[in-house]
C-alpha cells in the first residue's frame, strides 16, 4: 500500500500537549501548535515556562503528506532547551515526534552510560570542532539503523536523515559536556592538554587559524580510528513484510473482505548490511562459506533474543520466518526491541497504521413541539448514538455496522480493516468497536437514557478516550478537557454587591449549569461567600427573564440555625427579590400554600419543615432547589434526606463547606443529590472508589474519581492567595496543658474500667459503645472533673484549678478581653458549655452566652447580632453542632477549640464562622490539648493526614473500636507527662 495511503488512515495520537517538534540542522528545535485555538494555558506550567525562555519566533516551510507545503509560526529552542523540555515532557502523553524525541535522548544517554563515546574532531559549517562524537560499535549501528525506520512521518519529510543524525550529534555532545560540567570545576594548566580539556568541558571556544589546522590533521587521524572500530558480527538485519493477500473493490465499487483457506503469514525477511550501507536480502546460495557461517550464527542469536522465532514456519526457499498475526503482535510490542538490544535491528513496515483509535458520541435530544434544540440539557436526552474513529480526522475512515462487528469478534492488536493493517495498542481497537456493539444493543433494548451511567462510561468505563460530543456542548467540554466552560455573563445590575473575580467564575459556573440543567456543587471554603453567589444567580436569572418573572420560585432548605442569616443576605444584597419563610406555626397550609408561594421568588424552609411537610412542598414544581449546609443530609437513609430528594425541581444546588466530612460516601451522598445516579449506588461508589482510596489510598482511584466530579464541584480555598488576597493573617496556637493529679486519677480509672469490660468476650456491636463511650468519658475527664461527674461541684478546690486546661483557658480569655480582643469558645458538650458560662461570667464581668441546639431560631438570631454589635460580650460559647456552620462571627479574632474533634474539617469549618469574608483583624486559632493522653496522640494523627482529609477521612471517630485491646490501651493509656507537679 503506497506510503500515503498508510499515513492518511495513520494519523499521530491526539496529544494531551498540543505541541509539534520539528529538529531543524543549524537552528534548532522548531514547535508549532497542533491546533489553531492552543496556547500556553494548554501546558501544564512547568512546561509552559520553558517555553516562555529562550525563544525565538521563526516562519519555516513544512513538507506535509502528498508533498504539500505549509507555512508555519514557530517557536525555536537550542540544544540545552530541547533536552530540557523532552525531560519536562516525560509524565505527560505527547504527539508522536515528541515522544520519537524522547526516545533518542534516552538511546543517547544509554549510550553515553555504556561508554560509547570518545573526543574527535567534526566540521560545522566548514569550520574544524573538538566534539564528543559517538564510538560506532555494532550496538550503535543497530540502534541507528532502528532510529531511522522508526522516525515520524514529519522527520522524514523533512530532512530526514540528515536531520536525525545532526540531532544526535547534538544531543551526545551536550549530554557529554553536561556530565563533566555537572561533576565539578575542571582544573586544568593552559597547555595543550588543558584546552582541550577545557573545550570538552564547555562551550566550544575562539580558535586561531593555527589550532583550526591541526583540528583538521586531527580529523583524520580520527577517522582512521573510527573505521578500526569493530564491525557487526551477525550481519543480519530482518525486515518484516505484510501478508500476500488480494483485497480490492468488487463490480459495485464496495469493499470485499478478503477470505483465505487458512491464517495469514508475515515474512520476516533475512537481509544483511552491504559494504555501501544497503539492506539486501539474503540469498543462501549466493554466500560463500563464511558469510553463510556469519548470518546462521547471527539468526541464531536472534532466535535466543526472540524465542517465538522457533515456534515459526520456515521458507523452503530462503532463510526467512513466516508469522502469525499473534506472533508480529509480539514482535511488535517486545520483540523488536530485543532483537535490535541482540545486535539484530528490525525493520517494520511502515505501511501498518499505527492508531489510536477514539469514541465519538451524538446526543439525540427530546422531541419538542418548540423545537429547541440549540441548547440540550441534562434531562432532555433521548438516547445516545457512539461512533469509533481512527484518529484525530473522523472522515479519514467510516466504519459501518458490519465493519465494527467484525472487530468486535477479533482480538489482538493487529487487524485488518478494508485491505489495510492497522495496529492499535492493548487491542484498543477490537474493545472499542465490541464496546460499540454493547452499546447499540442496549439502545436497540428501548431503556431510557441515563445520564448518570453516561458519565460513568465517559470517564471510568470506556476503553478509548472520547474525543468528540455532538449536541452536548457542555458534555463535550466533560470529555475533552475534564472541565466546564461557562460563557462570561455581565454581573446583574439589580445585584446590591460587587462581586470579587472568584465569586464571578462562580456565578458563571452556576448560570452554565442551571442553563443546561445541570447539578452542581458549590463547595467553597467557609467564608467565601456562598450566599452571595446563589442570590447573583437568582439577580442574573431574574433580569434575563424580564420583563416577566421566573414563573416557579426557587426553594432553599437549610439549617434553623441560617434561615436568617439568608433572610438578611437577600434583604441587602437583593431587596427586589419577594421571600417567604416557609417556617413555624404560622406556616402556610395545604389550603393556602398556592396563594402564598404565588407572590414569592425565594423560599426558604429548614430540613425538619421539609420533612414534615414532605407532601405539602413535594406537590409543586421549583424552579430550583438549593440545599444549604448539604453535608447534613450525608446519610441518604434519613427521614430529611429522603424528603429533600424527592422535591421535583428543574434544578439542583448543593452548598456545603466540607464536601468530604467523615469518609468519601458523603462525597457520594451530596453530588447524588443534585445529580442523581452520577457516581452509582452507595454500594457501587464503595467498591470502586472509596474502598481502594481510603484502605490503600490508590492515586489512579483518586484521580478516576476526580475526574468524574471535578466538573460538578466548584471548591475554591481562602489559602489560595490568588482566590481572596484580602483576608488578614491567621495563626494555629497549640495549647498543651497538664492534667490534675485528680483528673489523672479519673483518666486511669475510666482506662481501668474499659480493659476490665474488654477482658470478657463481647459481641462487636457492644465492644464499640464501650470503646465509644469510654472515649467521651475520657474527654470529659481532660475537661474538668466537675464535667465528667456531673456532681454540680465547684470549678475551684481550695482556691486552685482542677483542671489545666481550664486554667488556660481563662487566661487567654482574660489577657484577649484585656486587650479589647473577642473570643469564639467551641466544645463539642452543651454541659460543658453551659459550666465554662457560670464560671467566665464573673470572671470576664459579662454575661457570656452559650449557643446550642436547644436555642430557638429568634433567641439564636439576637445573640448572633448582639455578639457581632460593637459592644457585645468578650466571648461567646458555641457547641460544634449548633454553632459550627452556617454564622458570620466575625466580631471574634480569637477561636478556641476546648475539647478537639477529630475530624479536621469539621474543626475548620468551625473556625470559618470567624475567619471569613468581612474578618479585618489578625485571627488566632487555640486547639487545646492535654499532654500525655489519648488527645495528643490523636492530634498527631489528625496533623499528619490533614492534607488527605479533603479526600480519605476515615469514619470519624469509628476507626478506634476496629483495634485490638493492645493497642487500645496503648492509645488511651496516660503518660508520664500528663500530670502537672
Amino acid at each position: 500500500m503506497p506510503a500515503d495511503a498508510a499515513r492518511q488512515m495513520s494519523s499521530e495520537p491526539a496529544p494531551t500537549l498540543p505541541i509539534h517538534a520539528l529538529w531543524r540542522p543549524g537552528v534548532g528545535l522548531a514547535l508549532w501548535w497542533a491546533r489553531p485555538d492552543a496556547g500556553p494555558d494548554d501546558l501544564p506550567p512547568e512546561i509552559a515556562a520553558q517555553l516562555s525562555r529562550r525563544r525565538s519566533r521563526r516562519e519555516i516551510t513544512l513538507i506535509g503528506a502528498a508533498g504539500r507545503r505549509e507555512f508555519l509560526s514557530t517557536f525555536t529552542l537550542g540544544i540545552g532547551s530541547t533536552v530540557a523540555l523532552l525531560d519536562l515532557t516525560r509524565p505527560h502523553a505527547t504527539s508522536g515526534e515528541i515522544a520519537w524525541y524522547r526516545y533518542l535522548l534516552d538511546g543517547v544517554r544509554r549510550h553515553i552510560a555504556a561508554g560509547g563515546v570518545a573526543p574527535g574532531v567534526t566540521e560545522i559549517d566548514g569550520e574544524p570542532m573538538l566534539r564528543w562524537l559517538p564510538v560506532p560499535t555494532p550496538s550503535w549501528r543497530s540502534w541507528m539503523a532502528v532510529v531511522s525506520t522508526t522516525a515520524p512521518g514529519v522527520v522524514t519529510d523533512n530532512g530526514g536523515s540528515d536531520s536525525i543524525a545532526d540531532l544526535v550529534g547534538e544531543l551526545l555532545d551536550h549530554e557529554c559536556r553536561g556530565r563533566i560540567t555537572a561533576s565539578g570545576p575542571i582544573v586544568a594548566d593552559d597547555h595543550a592538554g588543558g584546552r582541550i580539556i577545557r573545550a570538552l568541558a564547555a562551550d566550544p571556544p575562539e580558535t586561531t587559524e593555527a589550532q583550526r589546522a591541526r583540528l583538521r590533521h586531527a580529523a583524520g587521524t580520527w577517522m582512521q580510528w573510527n573505521s578500526a572500530a569493530p564491525h557487526d558480527d551477525s550481519m543480519v538485519v530482518l525486515r518484516l513484510h505484510e501478508p500476500d493477500e488480494e483485497d480490492g473493490p468488487d463490480t459495485t465499487g464496495a469493499w470485499r473482505p478478503h477470505t483465505v483457506p487458512q491464517e495469514p503469514l508475515w515474512r520476516l525477511q533475512v537481509c544483511r548490511r552491504h559494504a555501501d550501507g544497503r539492506i539486501i536480502g539474503v540469498e543462501p546460495h549466493r554466500l560463500d562459506q563464511h558469510e553463510l557461517e556469519r548470518v546462521t550464527n547471527g539468526l541464531a542469536t536472534a532466535v535466543r533474543a526472540f524465542p517465538e522465532l522457533s515456534g515459526a514456519e520456515p521458507d523452503r526457499h530462503s532463510l526467512d520466518f513466516l508469522l502469525t498475526t499473534p506472533m508480529v503482535e509480539r514482535l511488535f510490542v517486545d520483540g523488536a526491541a530485543a532483537l535490535t538490544e541482540a545486535g539484530c535491528p528490525v525493520l517494520l513496515p511502515r505501511t501498518v497504521a499505527e492508531v489510536r483509535p477514539t469514541l465519538g458520541l451524538r446526543a439525540r435530544p427530546v422531541a419538542t413541539s418548540t423545537g429547541r434544540a440549540a441548547q440540550i440539557g441534562a434531562t432532555e436526552i433521548d438516547e445516545f448514538e457512539w461512533r469509533l474513529a481512527l484518529g484525530d480526522d473522523p472522515a479519514a475512515m467510516t466504519l459501518s455496522d458490519a465493519d465494527l462487528a467484525d472487530l468486535a469478534r477479533r482480538q489482538g492488536d493487529l487487524v485488518r480493516i478494508r485491505g489495510i493493517w492497522v495496529r492499535a495498542e492493548g487491542a484498543a481497537l477490537t474493545r472499542a468497536a465490541a464496546f460499540i456493539v454493547g452499546q447499540r444493543a442496549q439502545a436497540n433494548s428501548d431503556q431510557p437514557a441515563d445520564m448518570g451511567e453516561l458519565f460513568n462510561l465517559i470517564v471510568d468505563t470506556v476503553p478509548v478516550p472520547v474525543t468528540s460530543i455532538e449536541g452536548l456542548s457542555w458534555l463535550d467540554d466533560i470529555a475533552t478537557g475534564g472541565r466546564l466552560r461557562p460563557a462570561p455573563i455581565t454581573t446583574p445590575e439589580s445585584l446590591h454587591a460587587e462581586l470579587r473575580p472568584y465569586q464571578q467564575r462562580g456565578l458563571e459556573w452556576l448560570a452554565y449549569l442551571s442553563e443546561h440543567q445541570i447539578g452542581g456543587v458549590l463547595a467553597d471554603d467557609m467564608g467565601l461567600g456562598k450566599t452571595v453567589q446563589i442570590i447573583a444567580l437568582l439577580c442574573h436569572e431574574m433580569a434575563v427573564a424580564a420583563p416577566a418573572r421566573p414563573g416557579a420560585p426557587t426553594l432553599i432548605v437549610c439549617p434553623m440555625s441560617v434561615v436568617g442569616n439568608w433572610e438578611r443576605e437577600i434583604a441587602r444584597f437583593a431587596p427586589h427579590l419577594r421571600v417567604i419563610v416557609h417556617h413555624g406555626t404560622s406556616r402556610a397550609g395545604r389550603a393556602t400554600i398556592g396563594e402564598v408561594l404565588s407572590g414569592a421568588d425565594v423560599v426558604l424552609t429548614t430540613f425538619a419543615i421539609a420533612t414534615r411537610d414532605r407532601d405539602l412542598l413535594g406537590a409543586r414544581q421549583w424552579r430550583r432547589v438549593v440545599i444549604d449546609e448539604a453535608q447534613h443530609l450525608k446519610n441518604v437513609a434519613t427521614k430529611a434526606a429522603k424528603a429533600v430528594r424527592s422535591l421535583p425541581a428543574d434544578h439542583r444546588i448543593a452548598l456545603t463547606g466540607t464536601p468530604v466530612e467523615n469518609r468519601l460516601e458523603d462525597l457520594r451522598a451530596v453530588i447524588d443529590l443534585v445529580n442523581p445516579g452520577l457516581l452509582g449506588s452507595a454500594s457501587r461508589f464503595r467498591a470502586r472508589f472509596a474502598e481502594p482510596i481510603e484502605r490503600d489510598r490508590d492515586e489512579a482511584t483518586i484521580r478516576r474519581l476526580t475526574a468524574l466530579t471535578r466538573p460538578f464541584i466548584l471548591r475554591r480555598e481562602k489559602t489560595d492567595p490568588t482566590i481572596i488576597s484580602d483576608l488578614p493573617e491567621k495563626t494555629d496556637i497549640t495549647v498543651r496543658a497538664n492534667l490534675t493529679l485528680e483528673q489523672a486519677a479519673l483518666y486511669r480509672a475510666v482506662i481501668d474500667e474499659l480493659m476490665e469490660a474488654l477482658r470478657s468476650k463481647q459481641q462487636r456491636t457492644i465492644r464499640r459503645r464501650n470503646i465509644l463511650a469510654a472515649l467521651t468519658r475520657l474527654k470529659q475527664v481532660c475537661n474538668h472533673p466537675a464535667h465528667y461527674l456531673a456532681d454540680a461541684s465547684d470549678m475551684l478546690r481550695r482556691n486552685r484549678h482542677r483542671s489545666g486546661k481550664v486554667e488556660l483557658l481563662v487566661d487567654i480569655l482574660t489577657t484577649a478581653a484585656a486587650e479589647g480582643d473577642r473570643a469564639l469558645v467551641f466544645t463539642q458538650f452543651a454541659a460543658f458549655g453551659q459550666l465554662l458560662s457560670e464560671w467566665l461570667s464573673p470572671v470576664l464581668g459579662e454575661p457570656v452566652p452559650v449557643l446550642h441546639g436547644g436555642v430557638n431560631r429568634t433567641d439564636r438570631d439576637a445573640m448572633v447580632a448582639r455578639f457581632q454589635a460593637g459592644g457585645g460580650p468578650p466571648a461567646m460559647i458555641a457547641t460544634l453542632k449548633a454553632g459550627g456552620t452556617g454564622l458570620n462571627l466575625t466580631a471574634a479574632n480569637h477561636v478556641l477549640h476546648v475539647d478537639r474533634w477529630w475530624n479536621p474539617a469539621v474543626e475548620d469549618q468551625a473556625t470559618d464562622r470567624a475567619y471569613r469574608i468581612g474578618q479585618h483583624q489578625r485571627v488566632q486559632v487555640h486547639r487545646f490539648l492535654c499532654v500525655g493522653t489519648l488527645e495528643e496522640r490523636i492530634d498527631e494523627m489528625i496533623a499528619a493526614k490533614r492534607e488527605l482529609s479533603r479526600l480519605t477521612v476515615s469514619a470519624g471517630e469509628n476507626w478506634m473500636s476496629d483495634l485490638g485491646d493492645d493497642e487500645l490501651f496503648d492509645l488511651f493509656r496516660l503518660r508520664d507527662e500528663a500530670v502537672s507537679e
